[in-house]
């Protein structure tokens, strides 16, 4: 009977053993299966920092003040004194061409000048000074005759009231007398207006052909010596001595580098952000970690294709008191359509659009929560929330196995 209590109670302690065994093995298997159903996510805290909305586009610098020269005709180049990249002062010489023919060509039209200009004054005169002098002294003899022949028909016709003049010696006086008046009438009409308009009008179209020819070739002189208008920098020097250019061949190149301008194009989606003063920031990839900065001096008044693109374009004046900025380089420009100082941002991956609304999804004793958030400005990397959440709040960025976050779900912060 003993024996079999002993046994008895030997079943009991194994069945208790068995019992505890199982249960430790019970709550093994449902904190594994627990930690095996955590979805793990990156997570970031809410921050309060500057936000900007930014417009970013290419463009390309040009200068804002600049002078070309260009060969006026064809010529040799004698001298070039400067070098690409010299400081030049206002009206120093640059270049200068061979001239010869430039001289040549202005003392002909000189030449062609003063004979053009001698022969309208002459015309306006009435002729030259001998033709002037003879048709004075035609005029007062043919004066002379028609005063004697008036004296002569008076006699006559005297004689023919005595009877002493025949009619025939009458009507020969008055014809005298009529031819020599139609003299002096035409003598001084060659005195006095000598020429007709046609041909006053002809010597004055010379005269000024002559003048515009002088022009010219003054003009070809005066650019075969290029000088600087202002002061600046030599940018662009494409010719050397001795060389040989044709007429419309770019000689040289000179700008005030130290405001410069960026001509860029925006897509059309983003004109409607733009607005004259707004922030420039410019950036050039040969010289990485330099920002320059402007202000935006025209917005697109119309748009147009370029390419596959339909854009309107935009300039911008920048400082480049260095004159490390170049004409025609291609720079990445940004453009600051807004900014908010202190303004709660999460990164733009925090943010999820479902049925026209905003969530984050906030991350609390180890589950996530949407939250509906309404947002402000967002820039590439960031977005602002205005209303829903607070600083400091910790929120679910996305699962490290893409797994889409929904509220409840169990989650395990494995990278901040």
């Amino acid at each position: 009977m003993a024996r079999q209590r002993q046994n008895i109670g030997r079943g009991r302690k194994r069945l208790l053993a068995v019992v505890v065994l199982v249960v430790i093995a019970v709550v093994l298997f449902t904190g594994i299966n627990r930690r095996r159903g955590s979805t793990p996510v990156r997570a970031e805290k809410v921050v309060r920092q500057e936000i900007a909305s930014v417009i970013s586009t290419n463009g390309k610098i040009e200068p804002v003040n600049s002078f070309e020269a260009h060969a006026p005709a064809p010529a040799s180049v004698n001298k070039v004194l400067v070098a690409e990249g010299d400081r030049v002062k206002a009206g120093q010489l640059l270049v200068r061409l061979d001239d010869a023919e430039a001289r040549a060509q202005a003392a002909r039209a000189m030449a062609q000048l003063r004979s053009a200009e001698a022969a309208l004054h002459a015309i306006k005169a009435g002729g030259t000074q001998e033709e002037l002098l003879t048709a004075r002294s035609d005029l007062t003899k043919a004066q002379a005759e028609r005063d004697d022949a008036q004296r002569n028909l008076q006699a006559v016709q005297k004689l023919r009231q005595n009877g002493a003049a025949s009619p025939a010696e009458v009507e020969a006086a008055e014809n005298r007398q009529k031819r020599a008046e139609a003299d002096v009438q035409l003598l001084q009409s060659k005195v006095s207006g000598r020429f007709s308009s046609p041909e006053v009008a002809k010597v004055e179209a010379a005269a000024a052909e002559a003048r515009a020819a002088y022009a010219a070739a003054q003009e070809l002189l005066h650019h075969s010596n290029v000088t600087a208008p202002f002061a600046g920098t030599v940018y662009q020097l494409p010719v050397k001595a001795g060389s040989f250019v044709n007429g419309g061949d770019l000689l040289v190149q000179v700008a005030n580098l130290e405001k410069v301008r960026v001509r860029a194009f925006v897509d059309e989606p983003e004109i409607g952000r733009l607005a004259k003063g707004q922030q420039v920031e410019i950036r050039w990839d040969a010289t990485p970690g330099r920002t320059w900065e402007g202000t935006l001096t025209r917005i697109p008044t119309s748009v147009t294709m370029v390419g596959t693109r339909t854009v309107g374009e935009i300039t911008s004046e920048i400082d480049n008191t260095d004159r490390k900025l170049l004409p025609n380089v291609n720079v990445n420009v940004s453009i600051i359509s807004a900014r908010h100082d202190g303004a709660l941002t999460v990164s733009r991956e925090a943010v999820h659009d479902l049925d026209g609304k905003r969530y984050i999804y906030i991350i609390a004793e180890d589950k996530v929560q949407a939250q509906e958030v309404q947002t402000g400005l967002s820039s590439l990397t960031r977005v602002e929330v205005v209303r829903g959440i607070t600083e400091g709040t910790l929120i679910a960025l996305g699962a490290i196995n893409a797994q889409p976050l929904r509220s409840g779900m169990e989650v395990k912060v494995v990278e901040r």
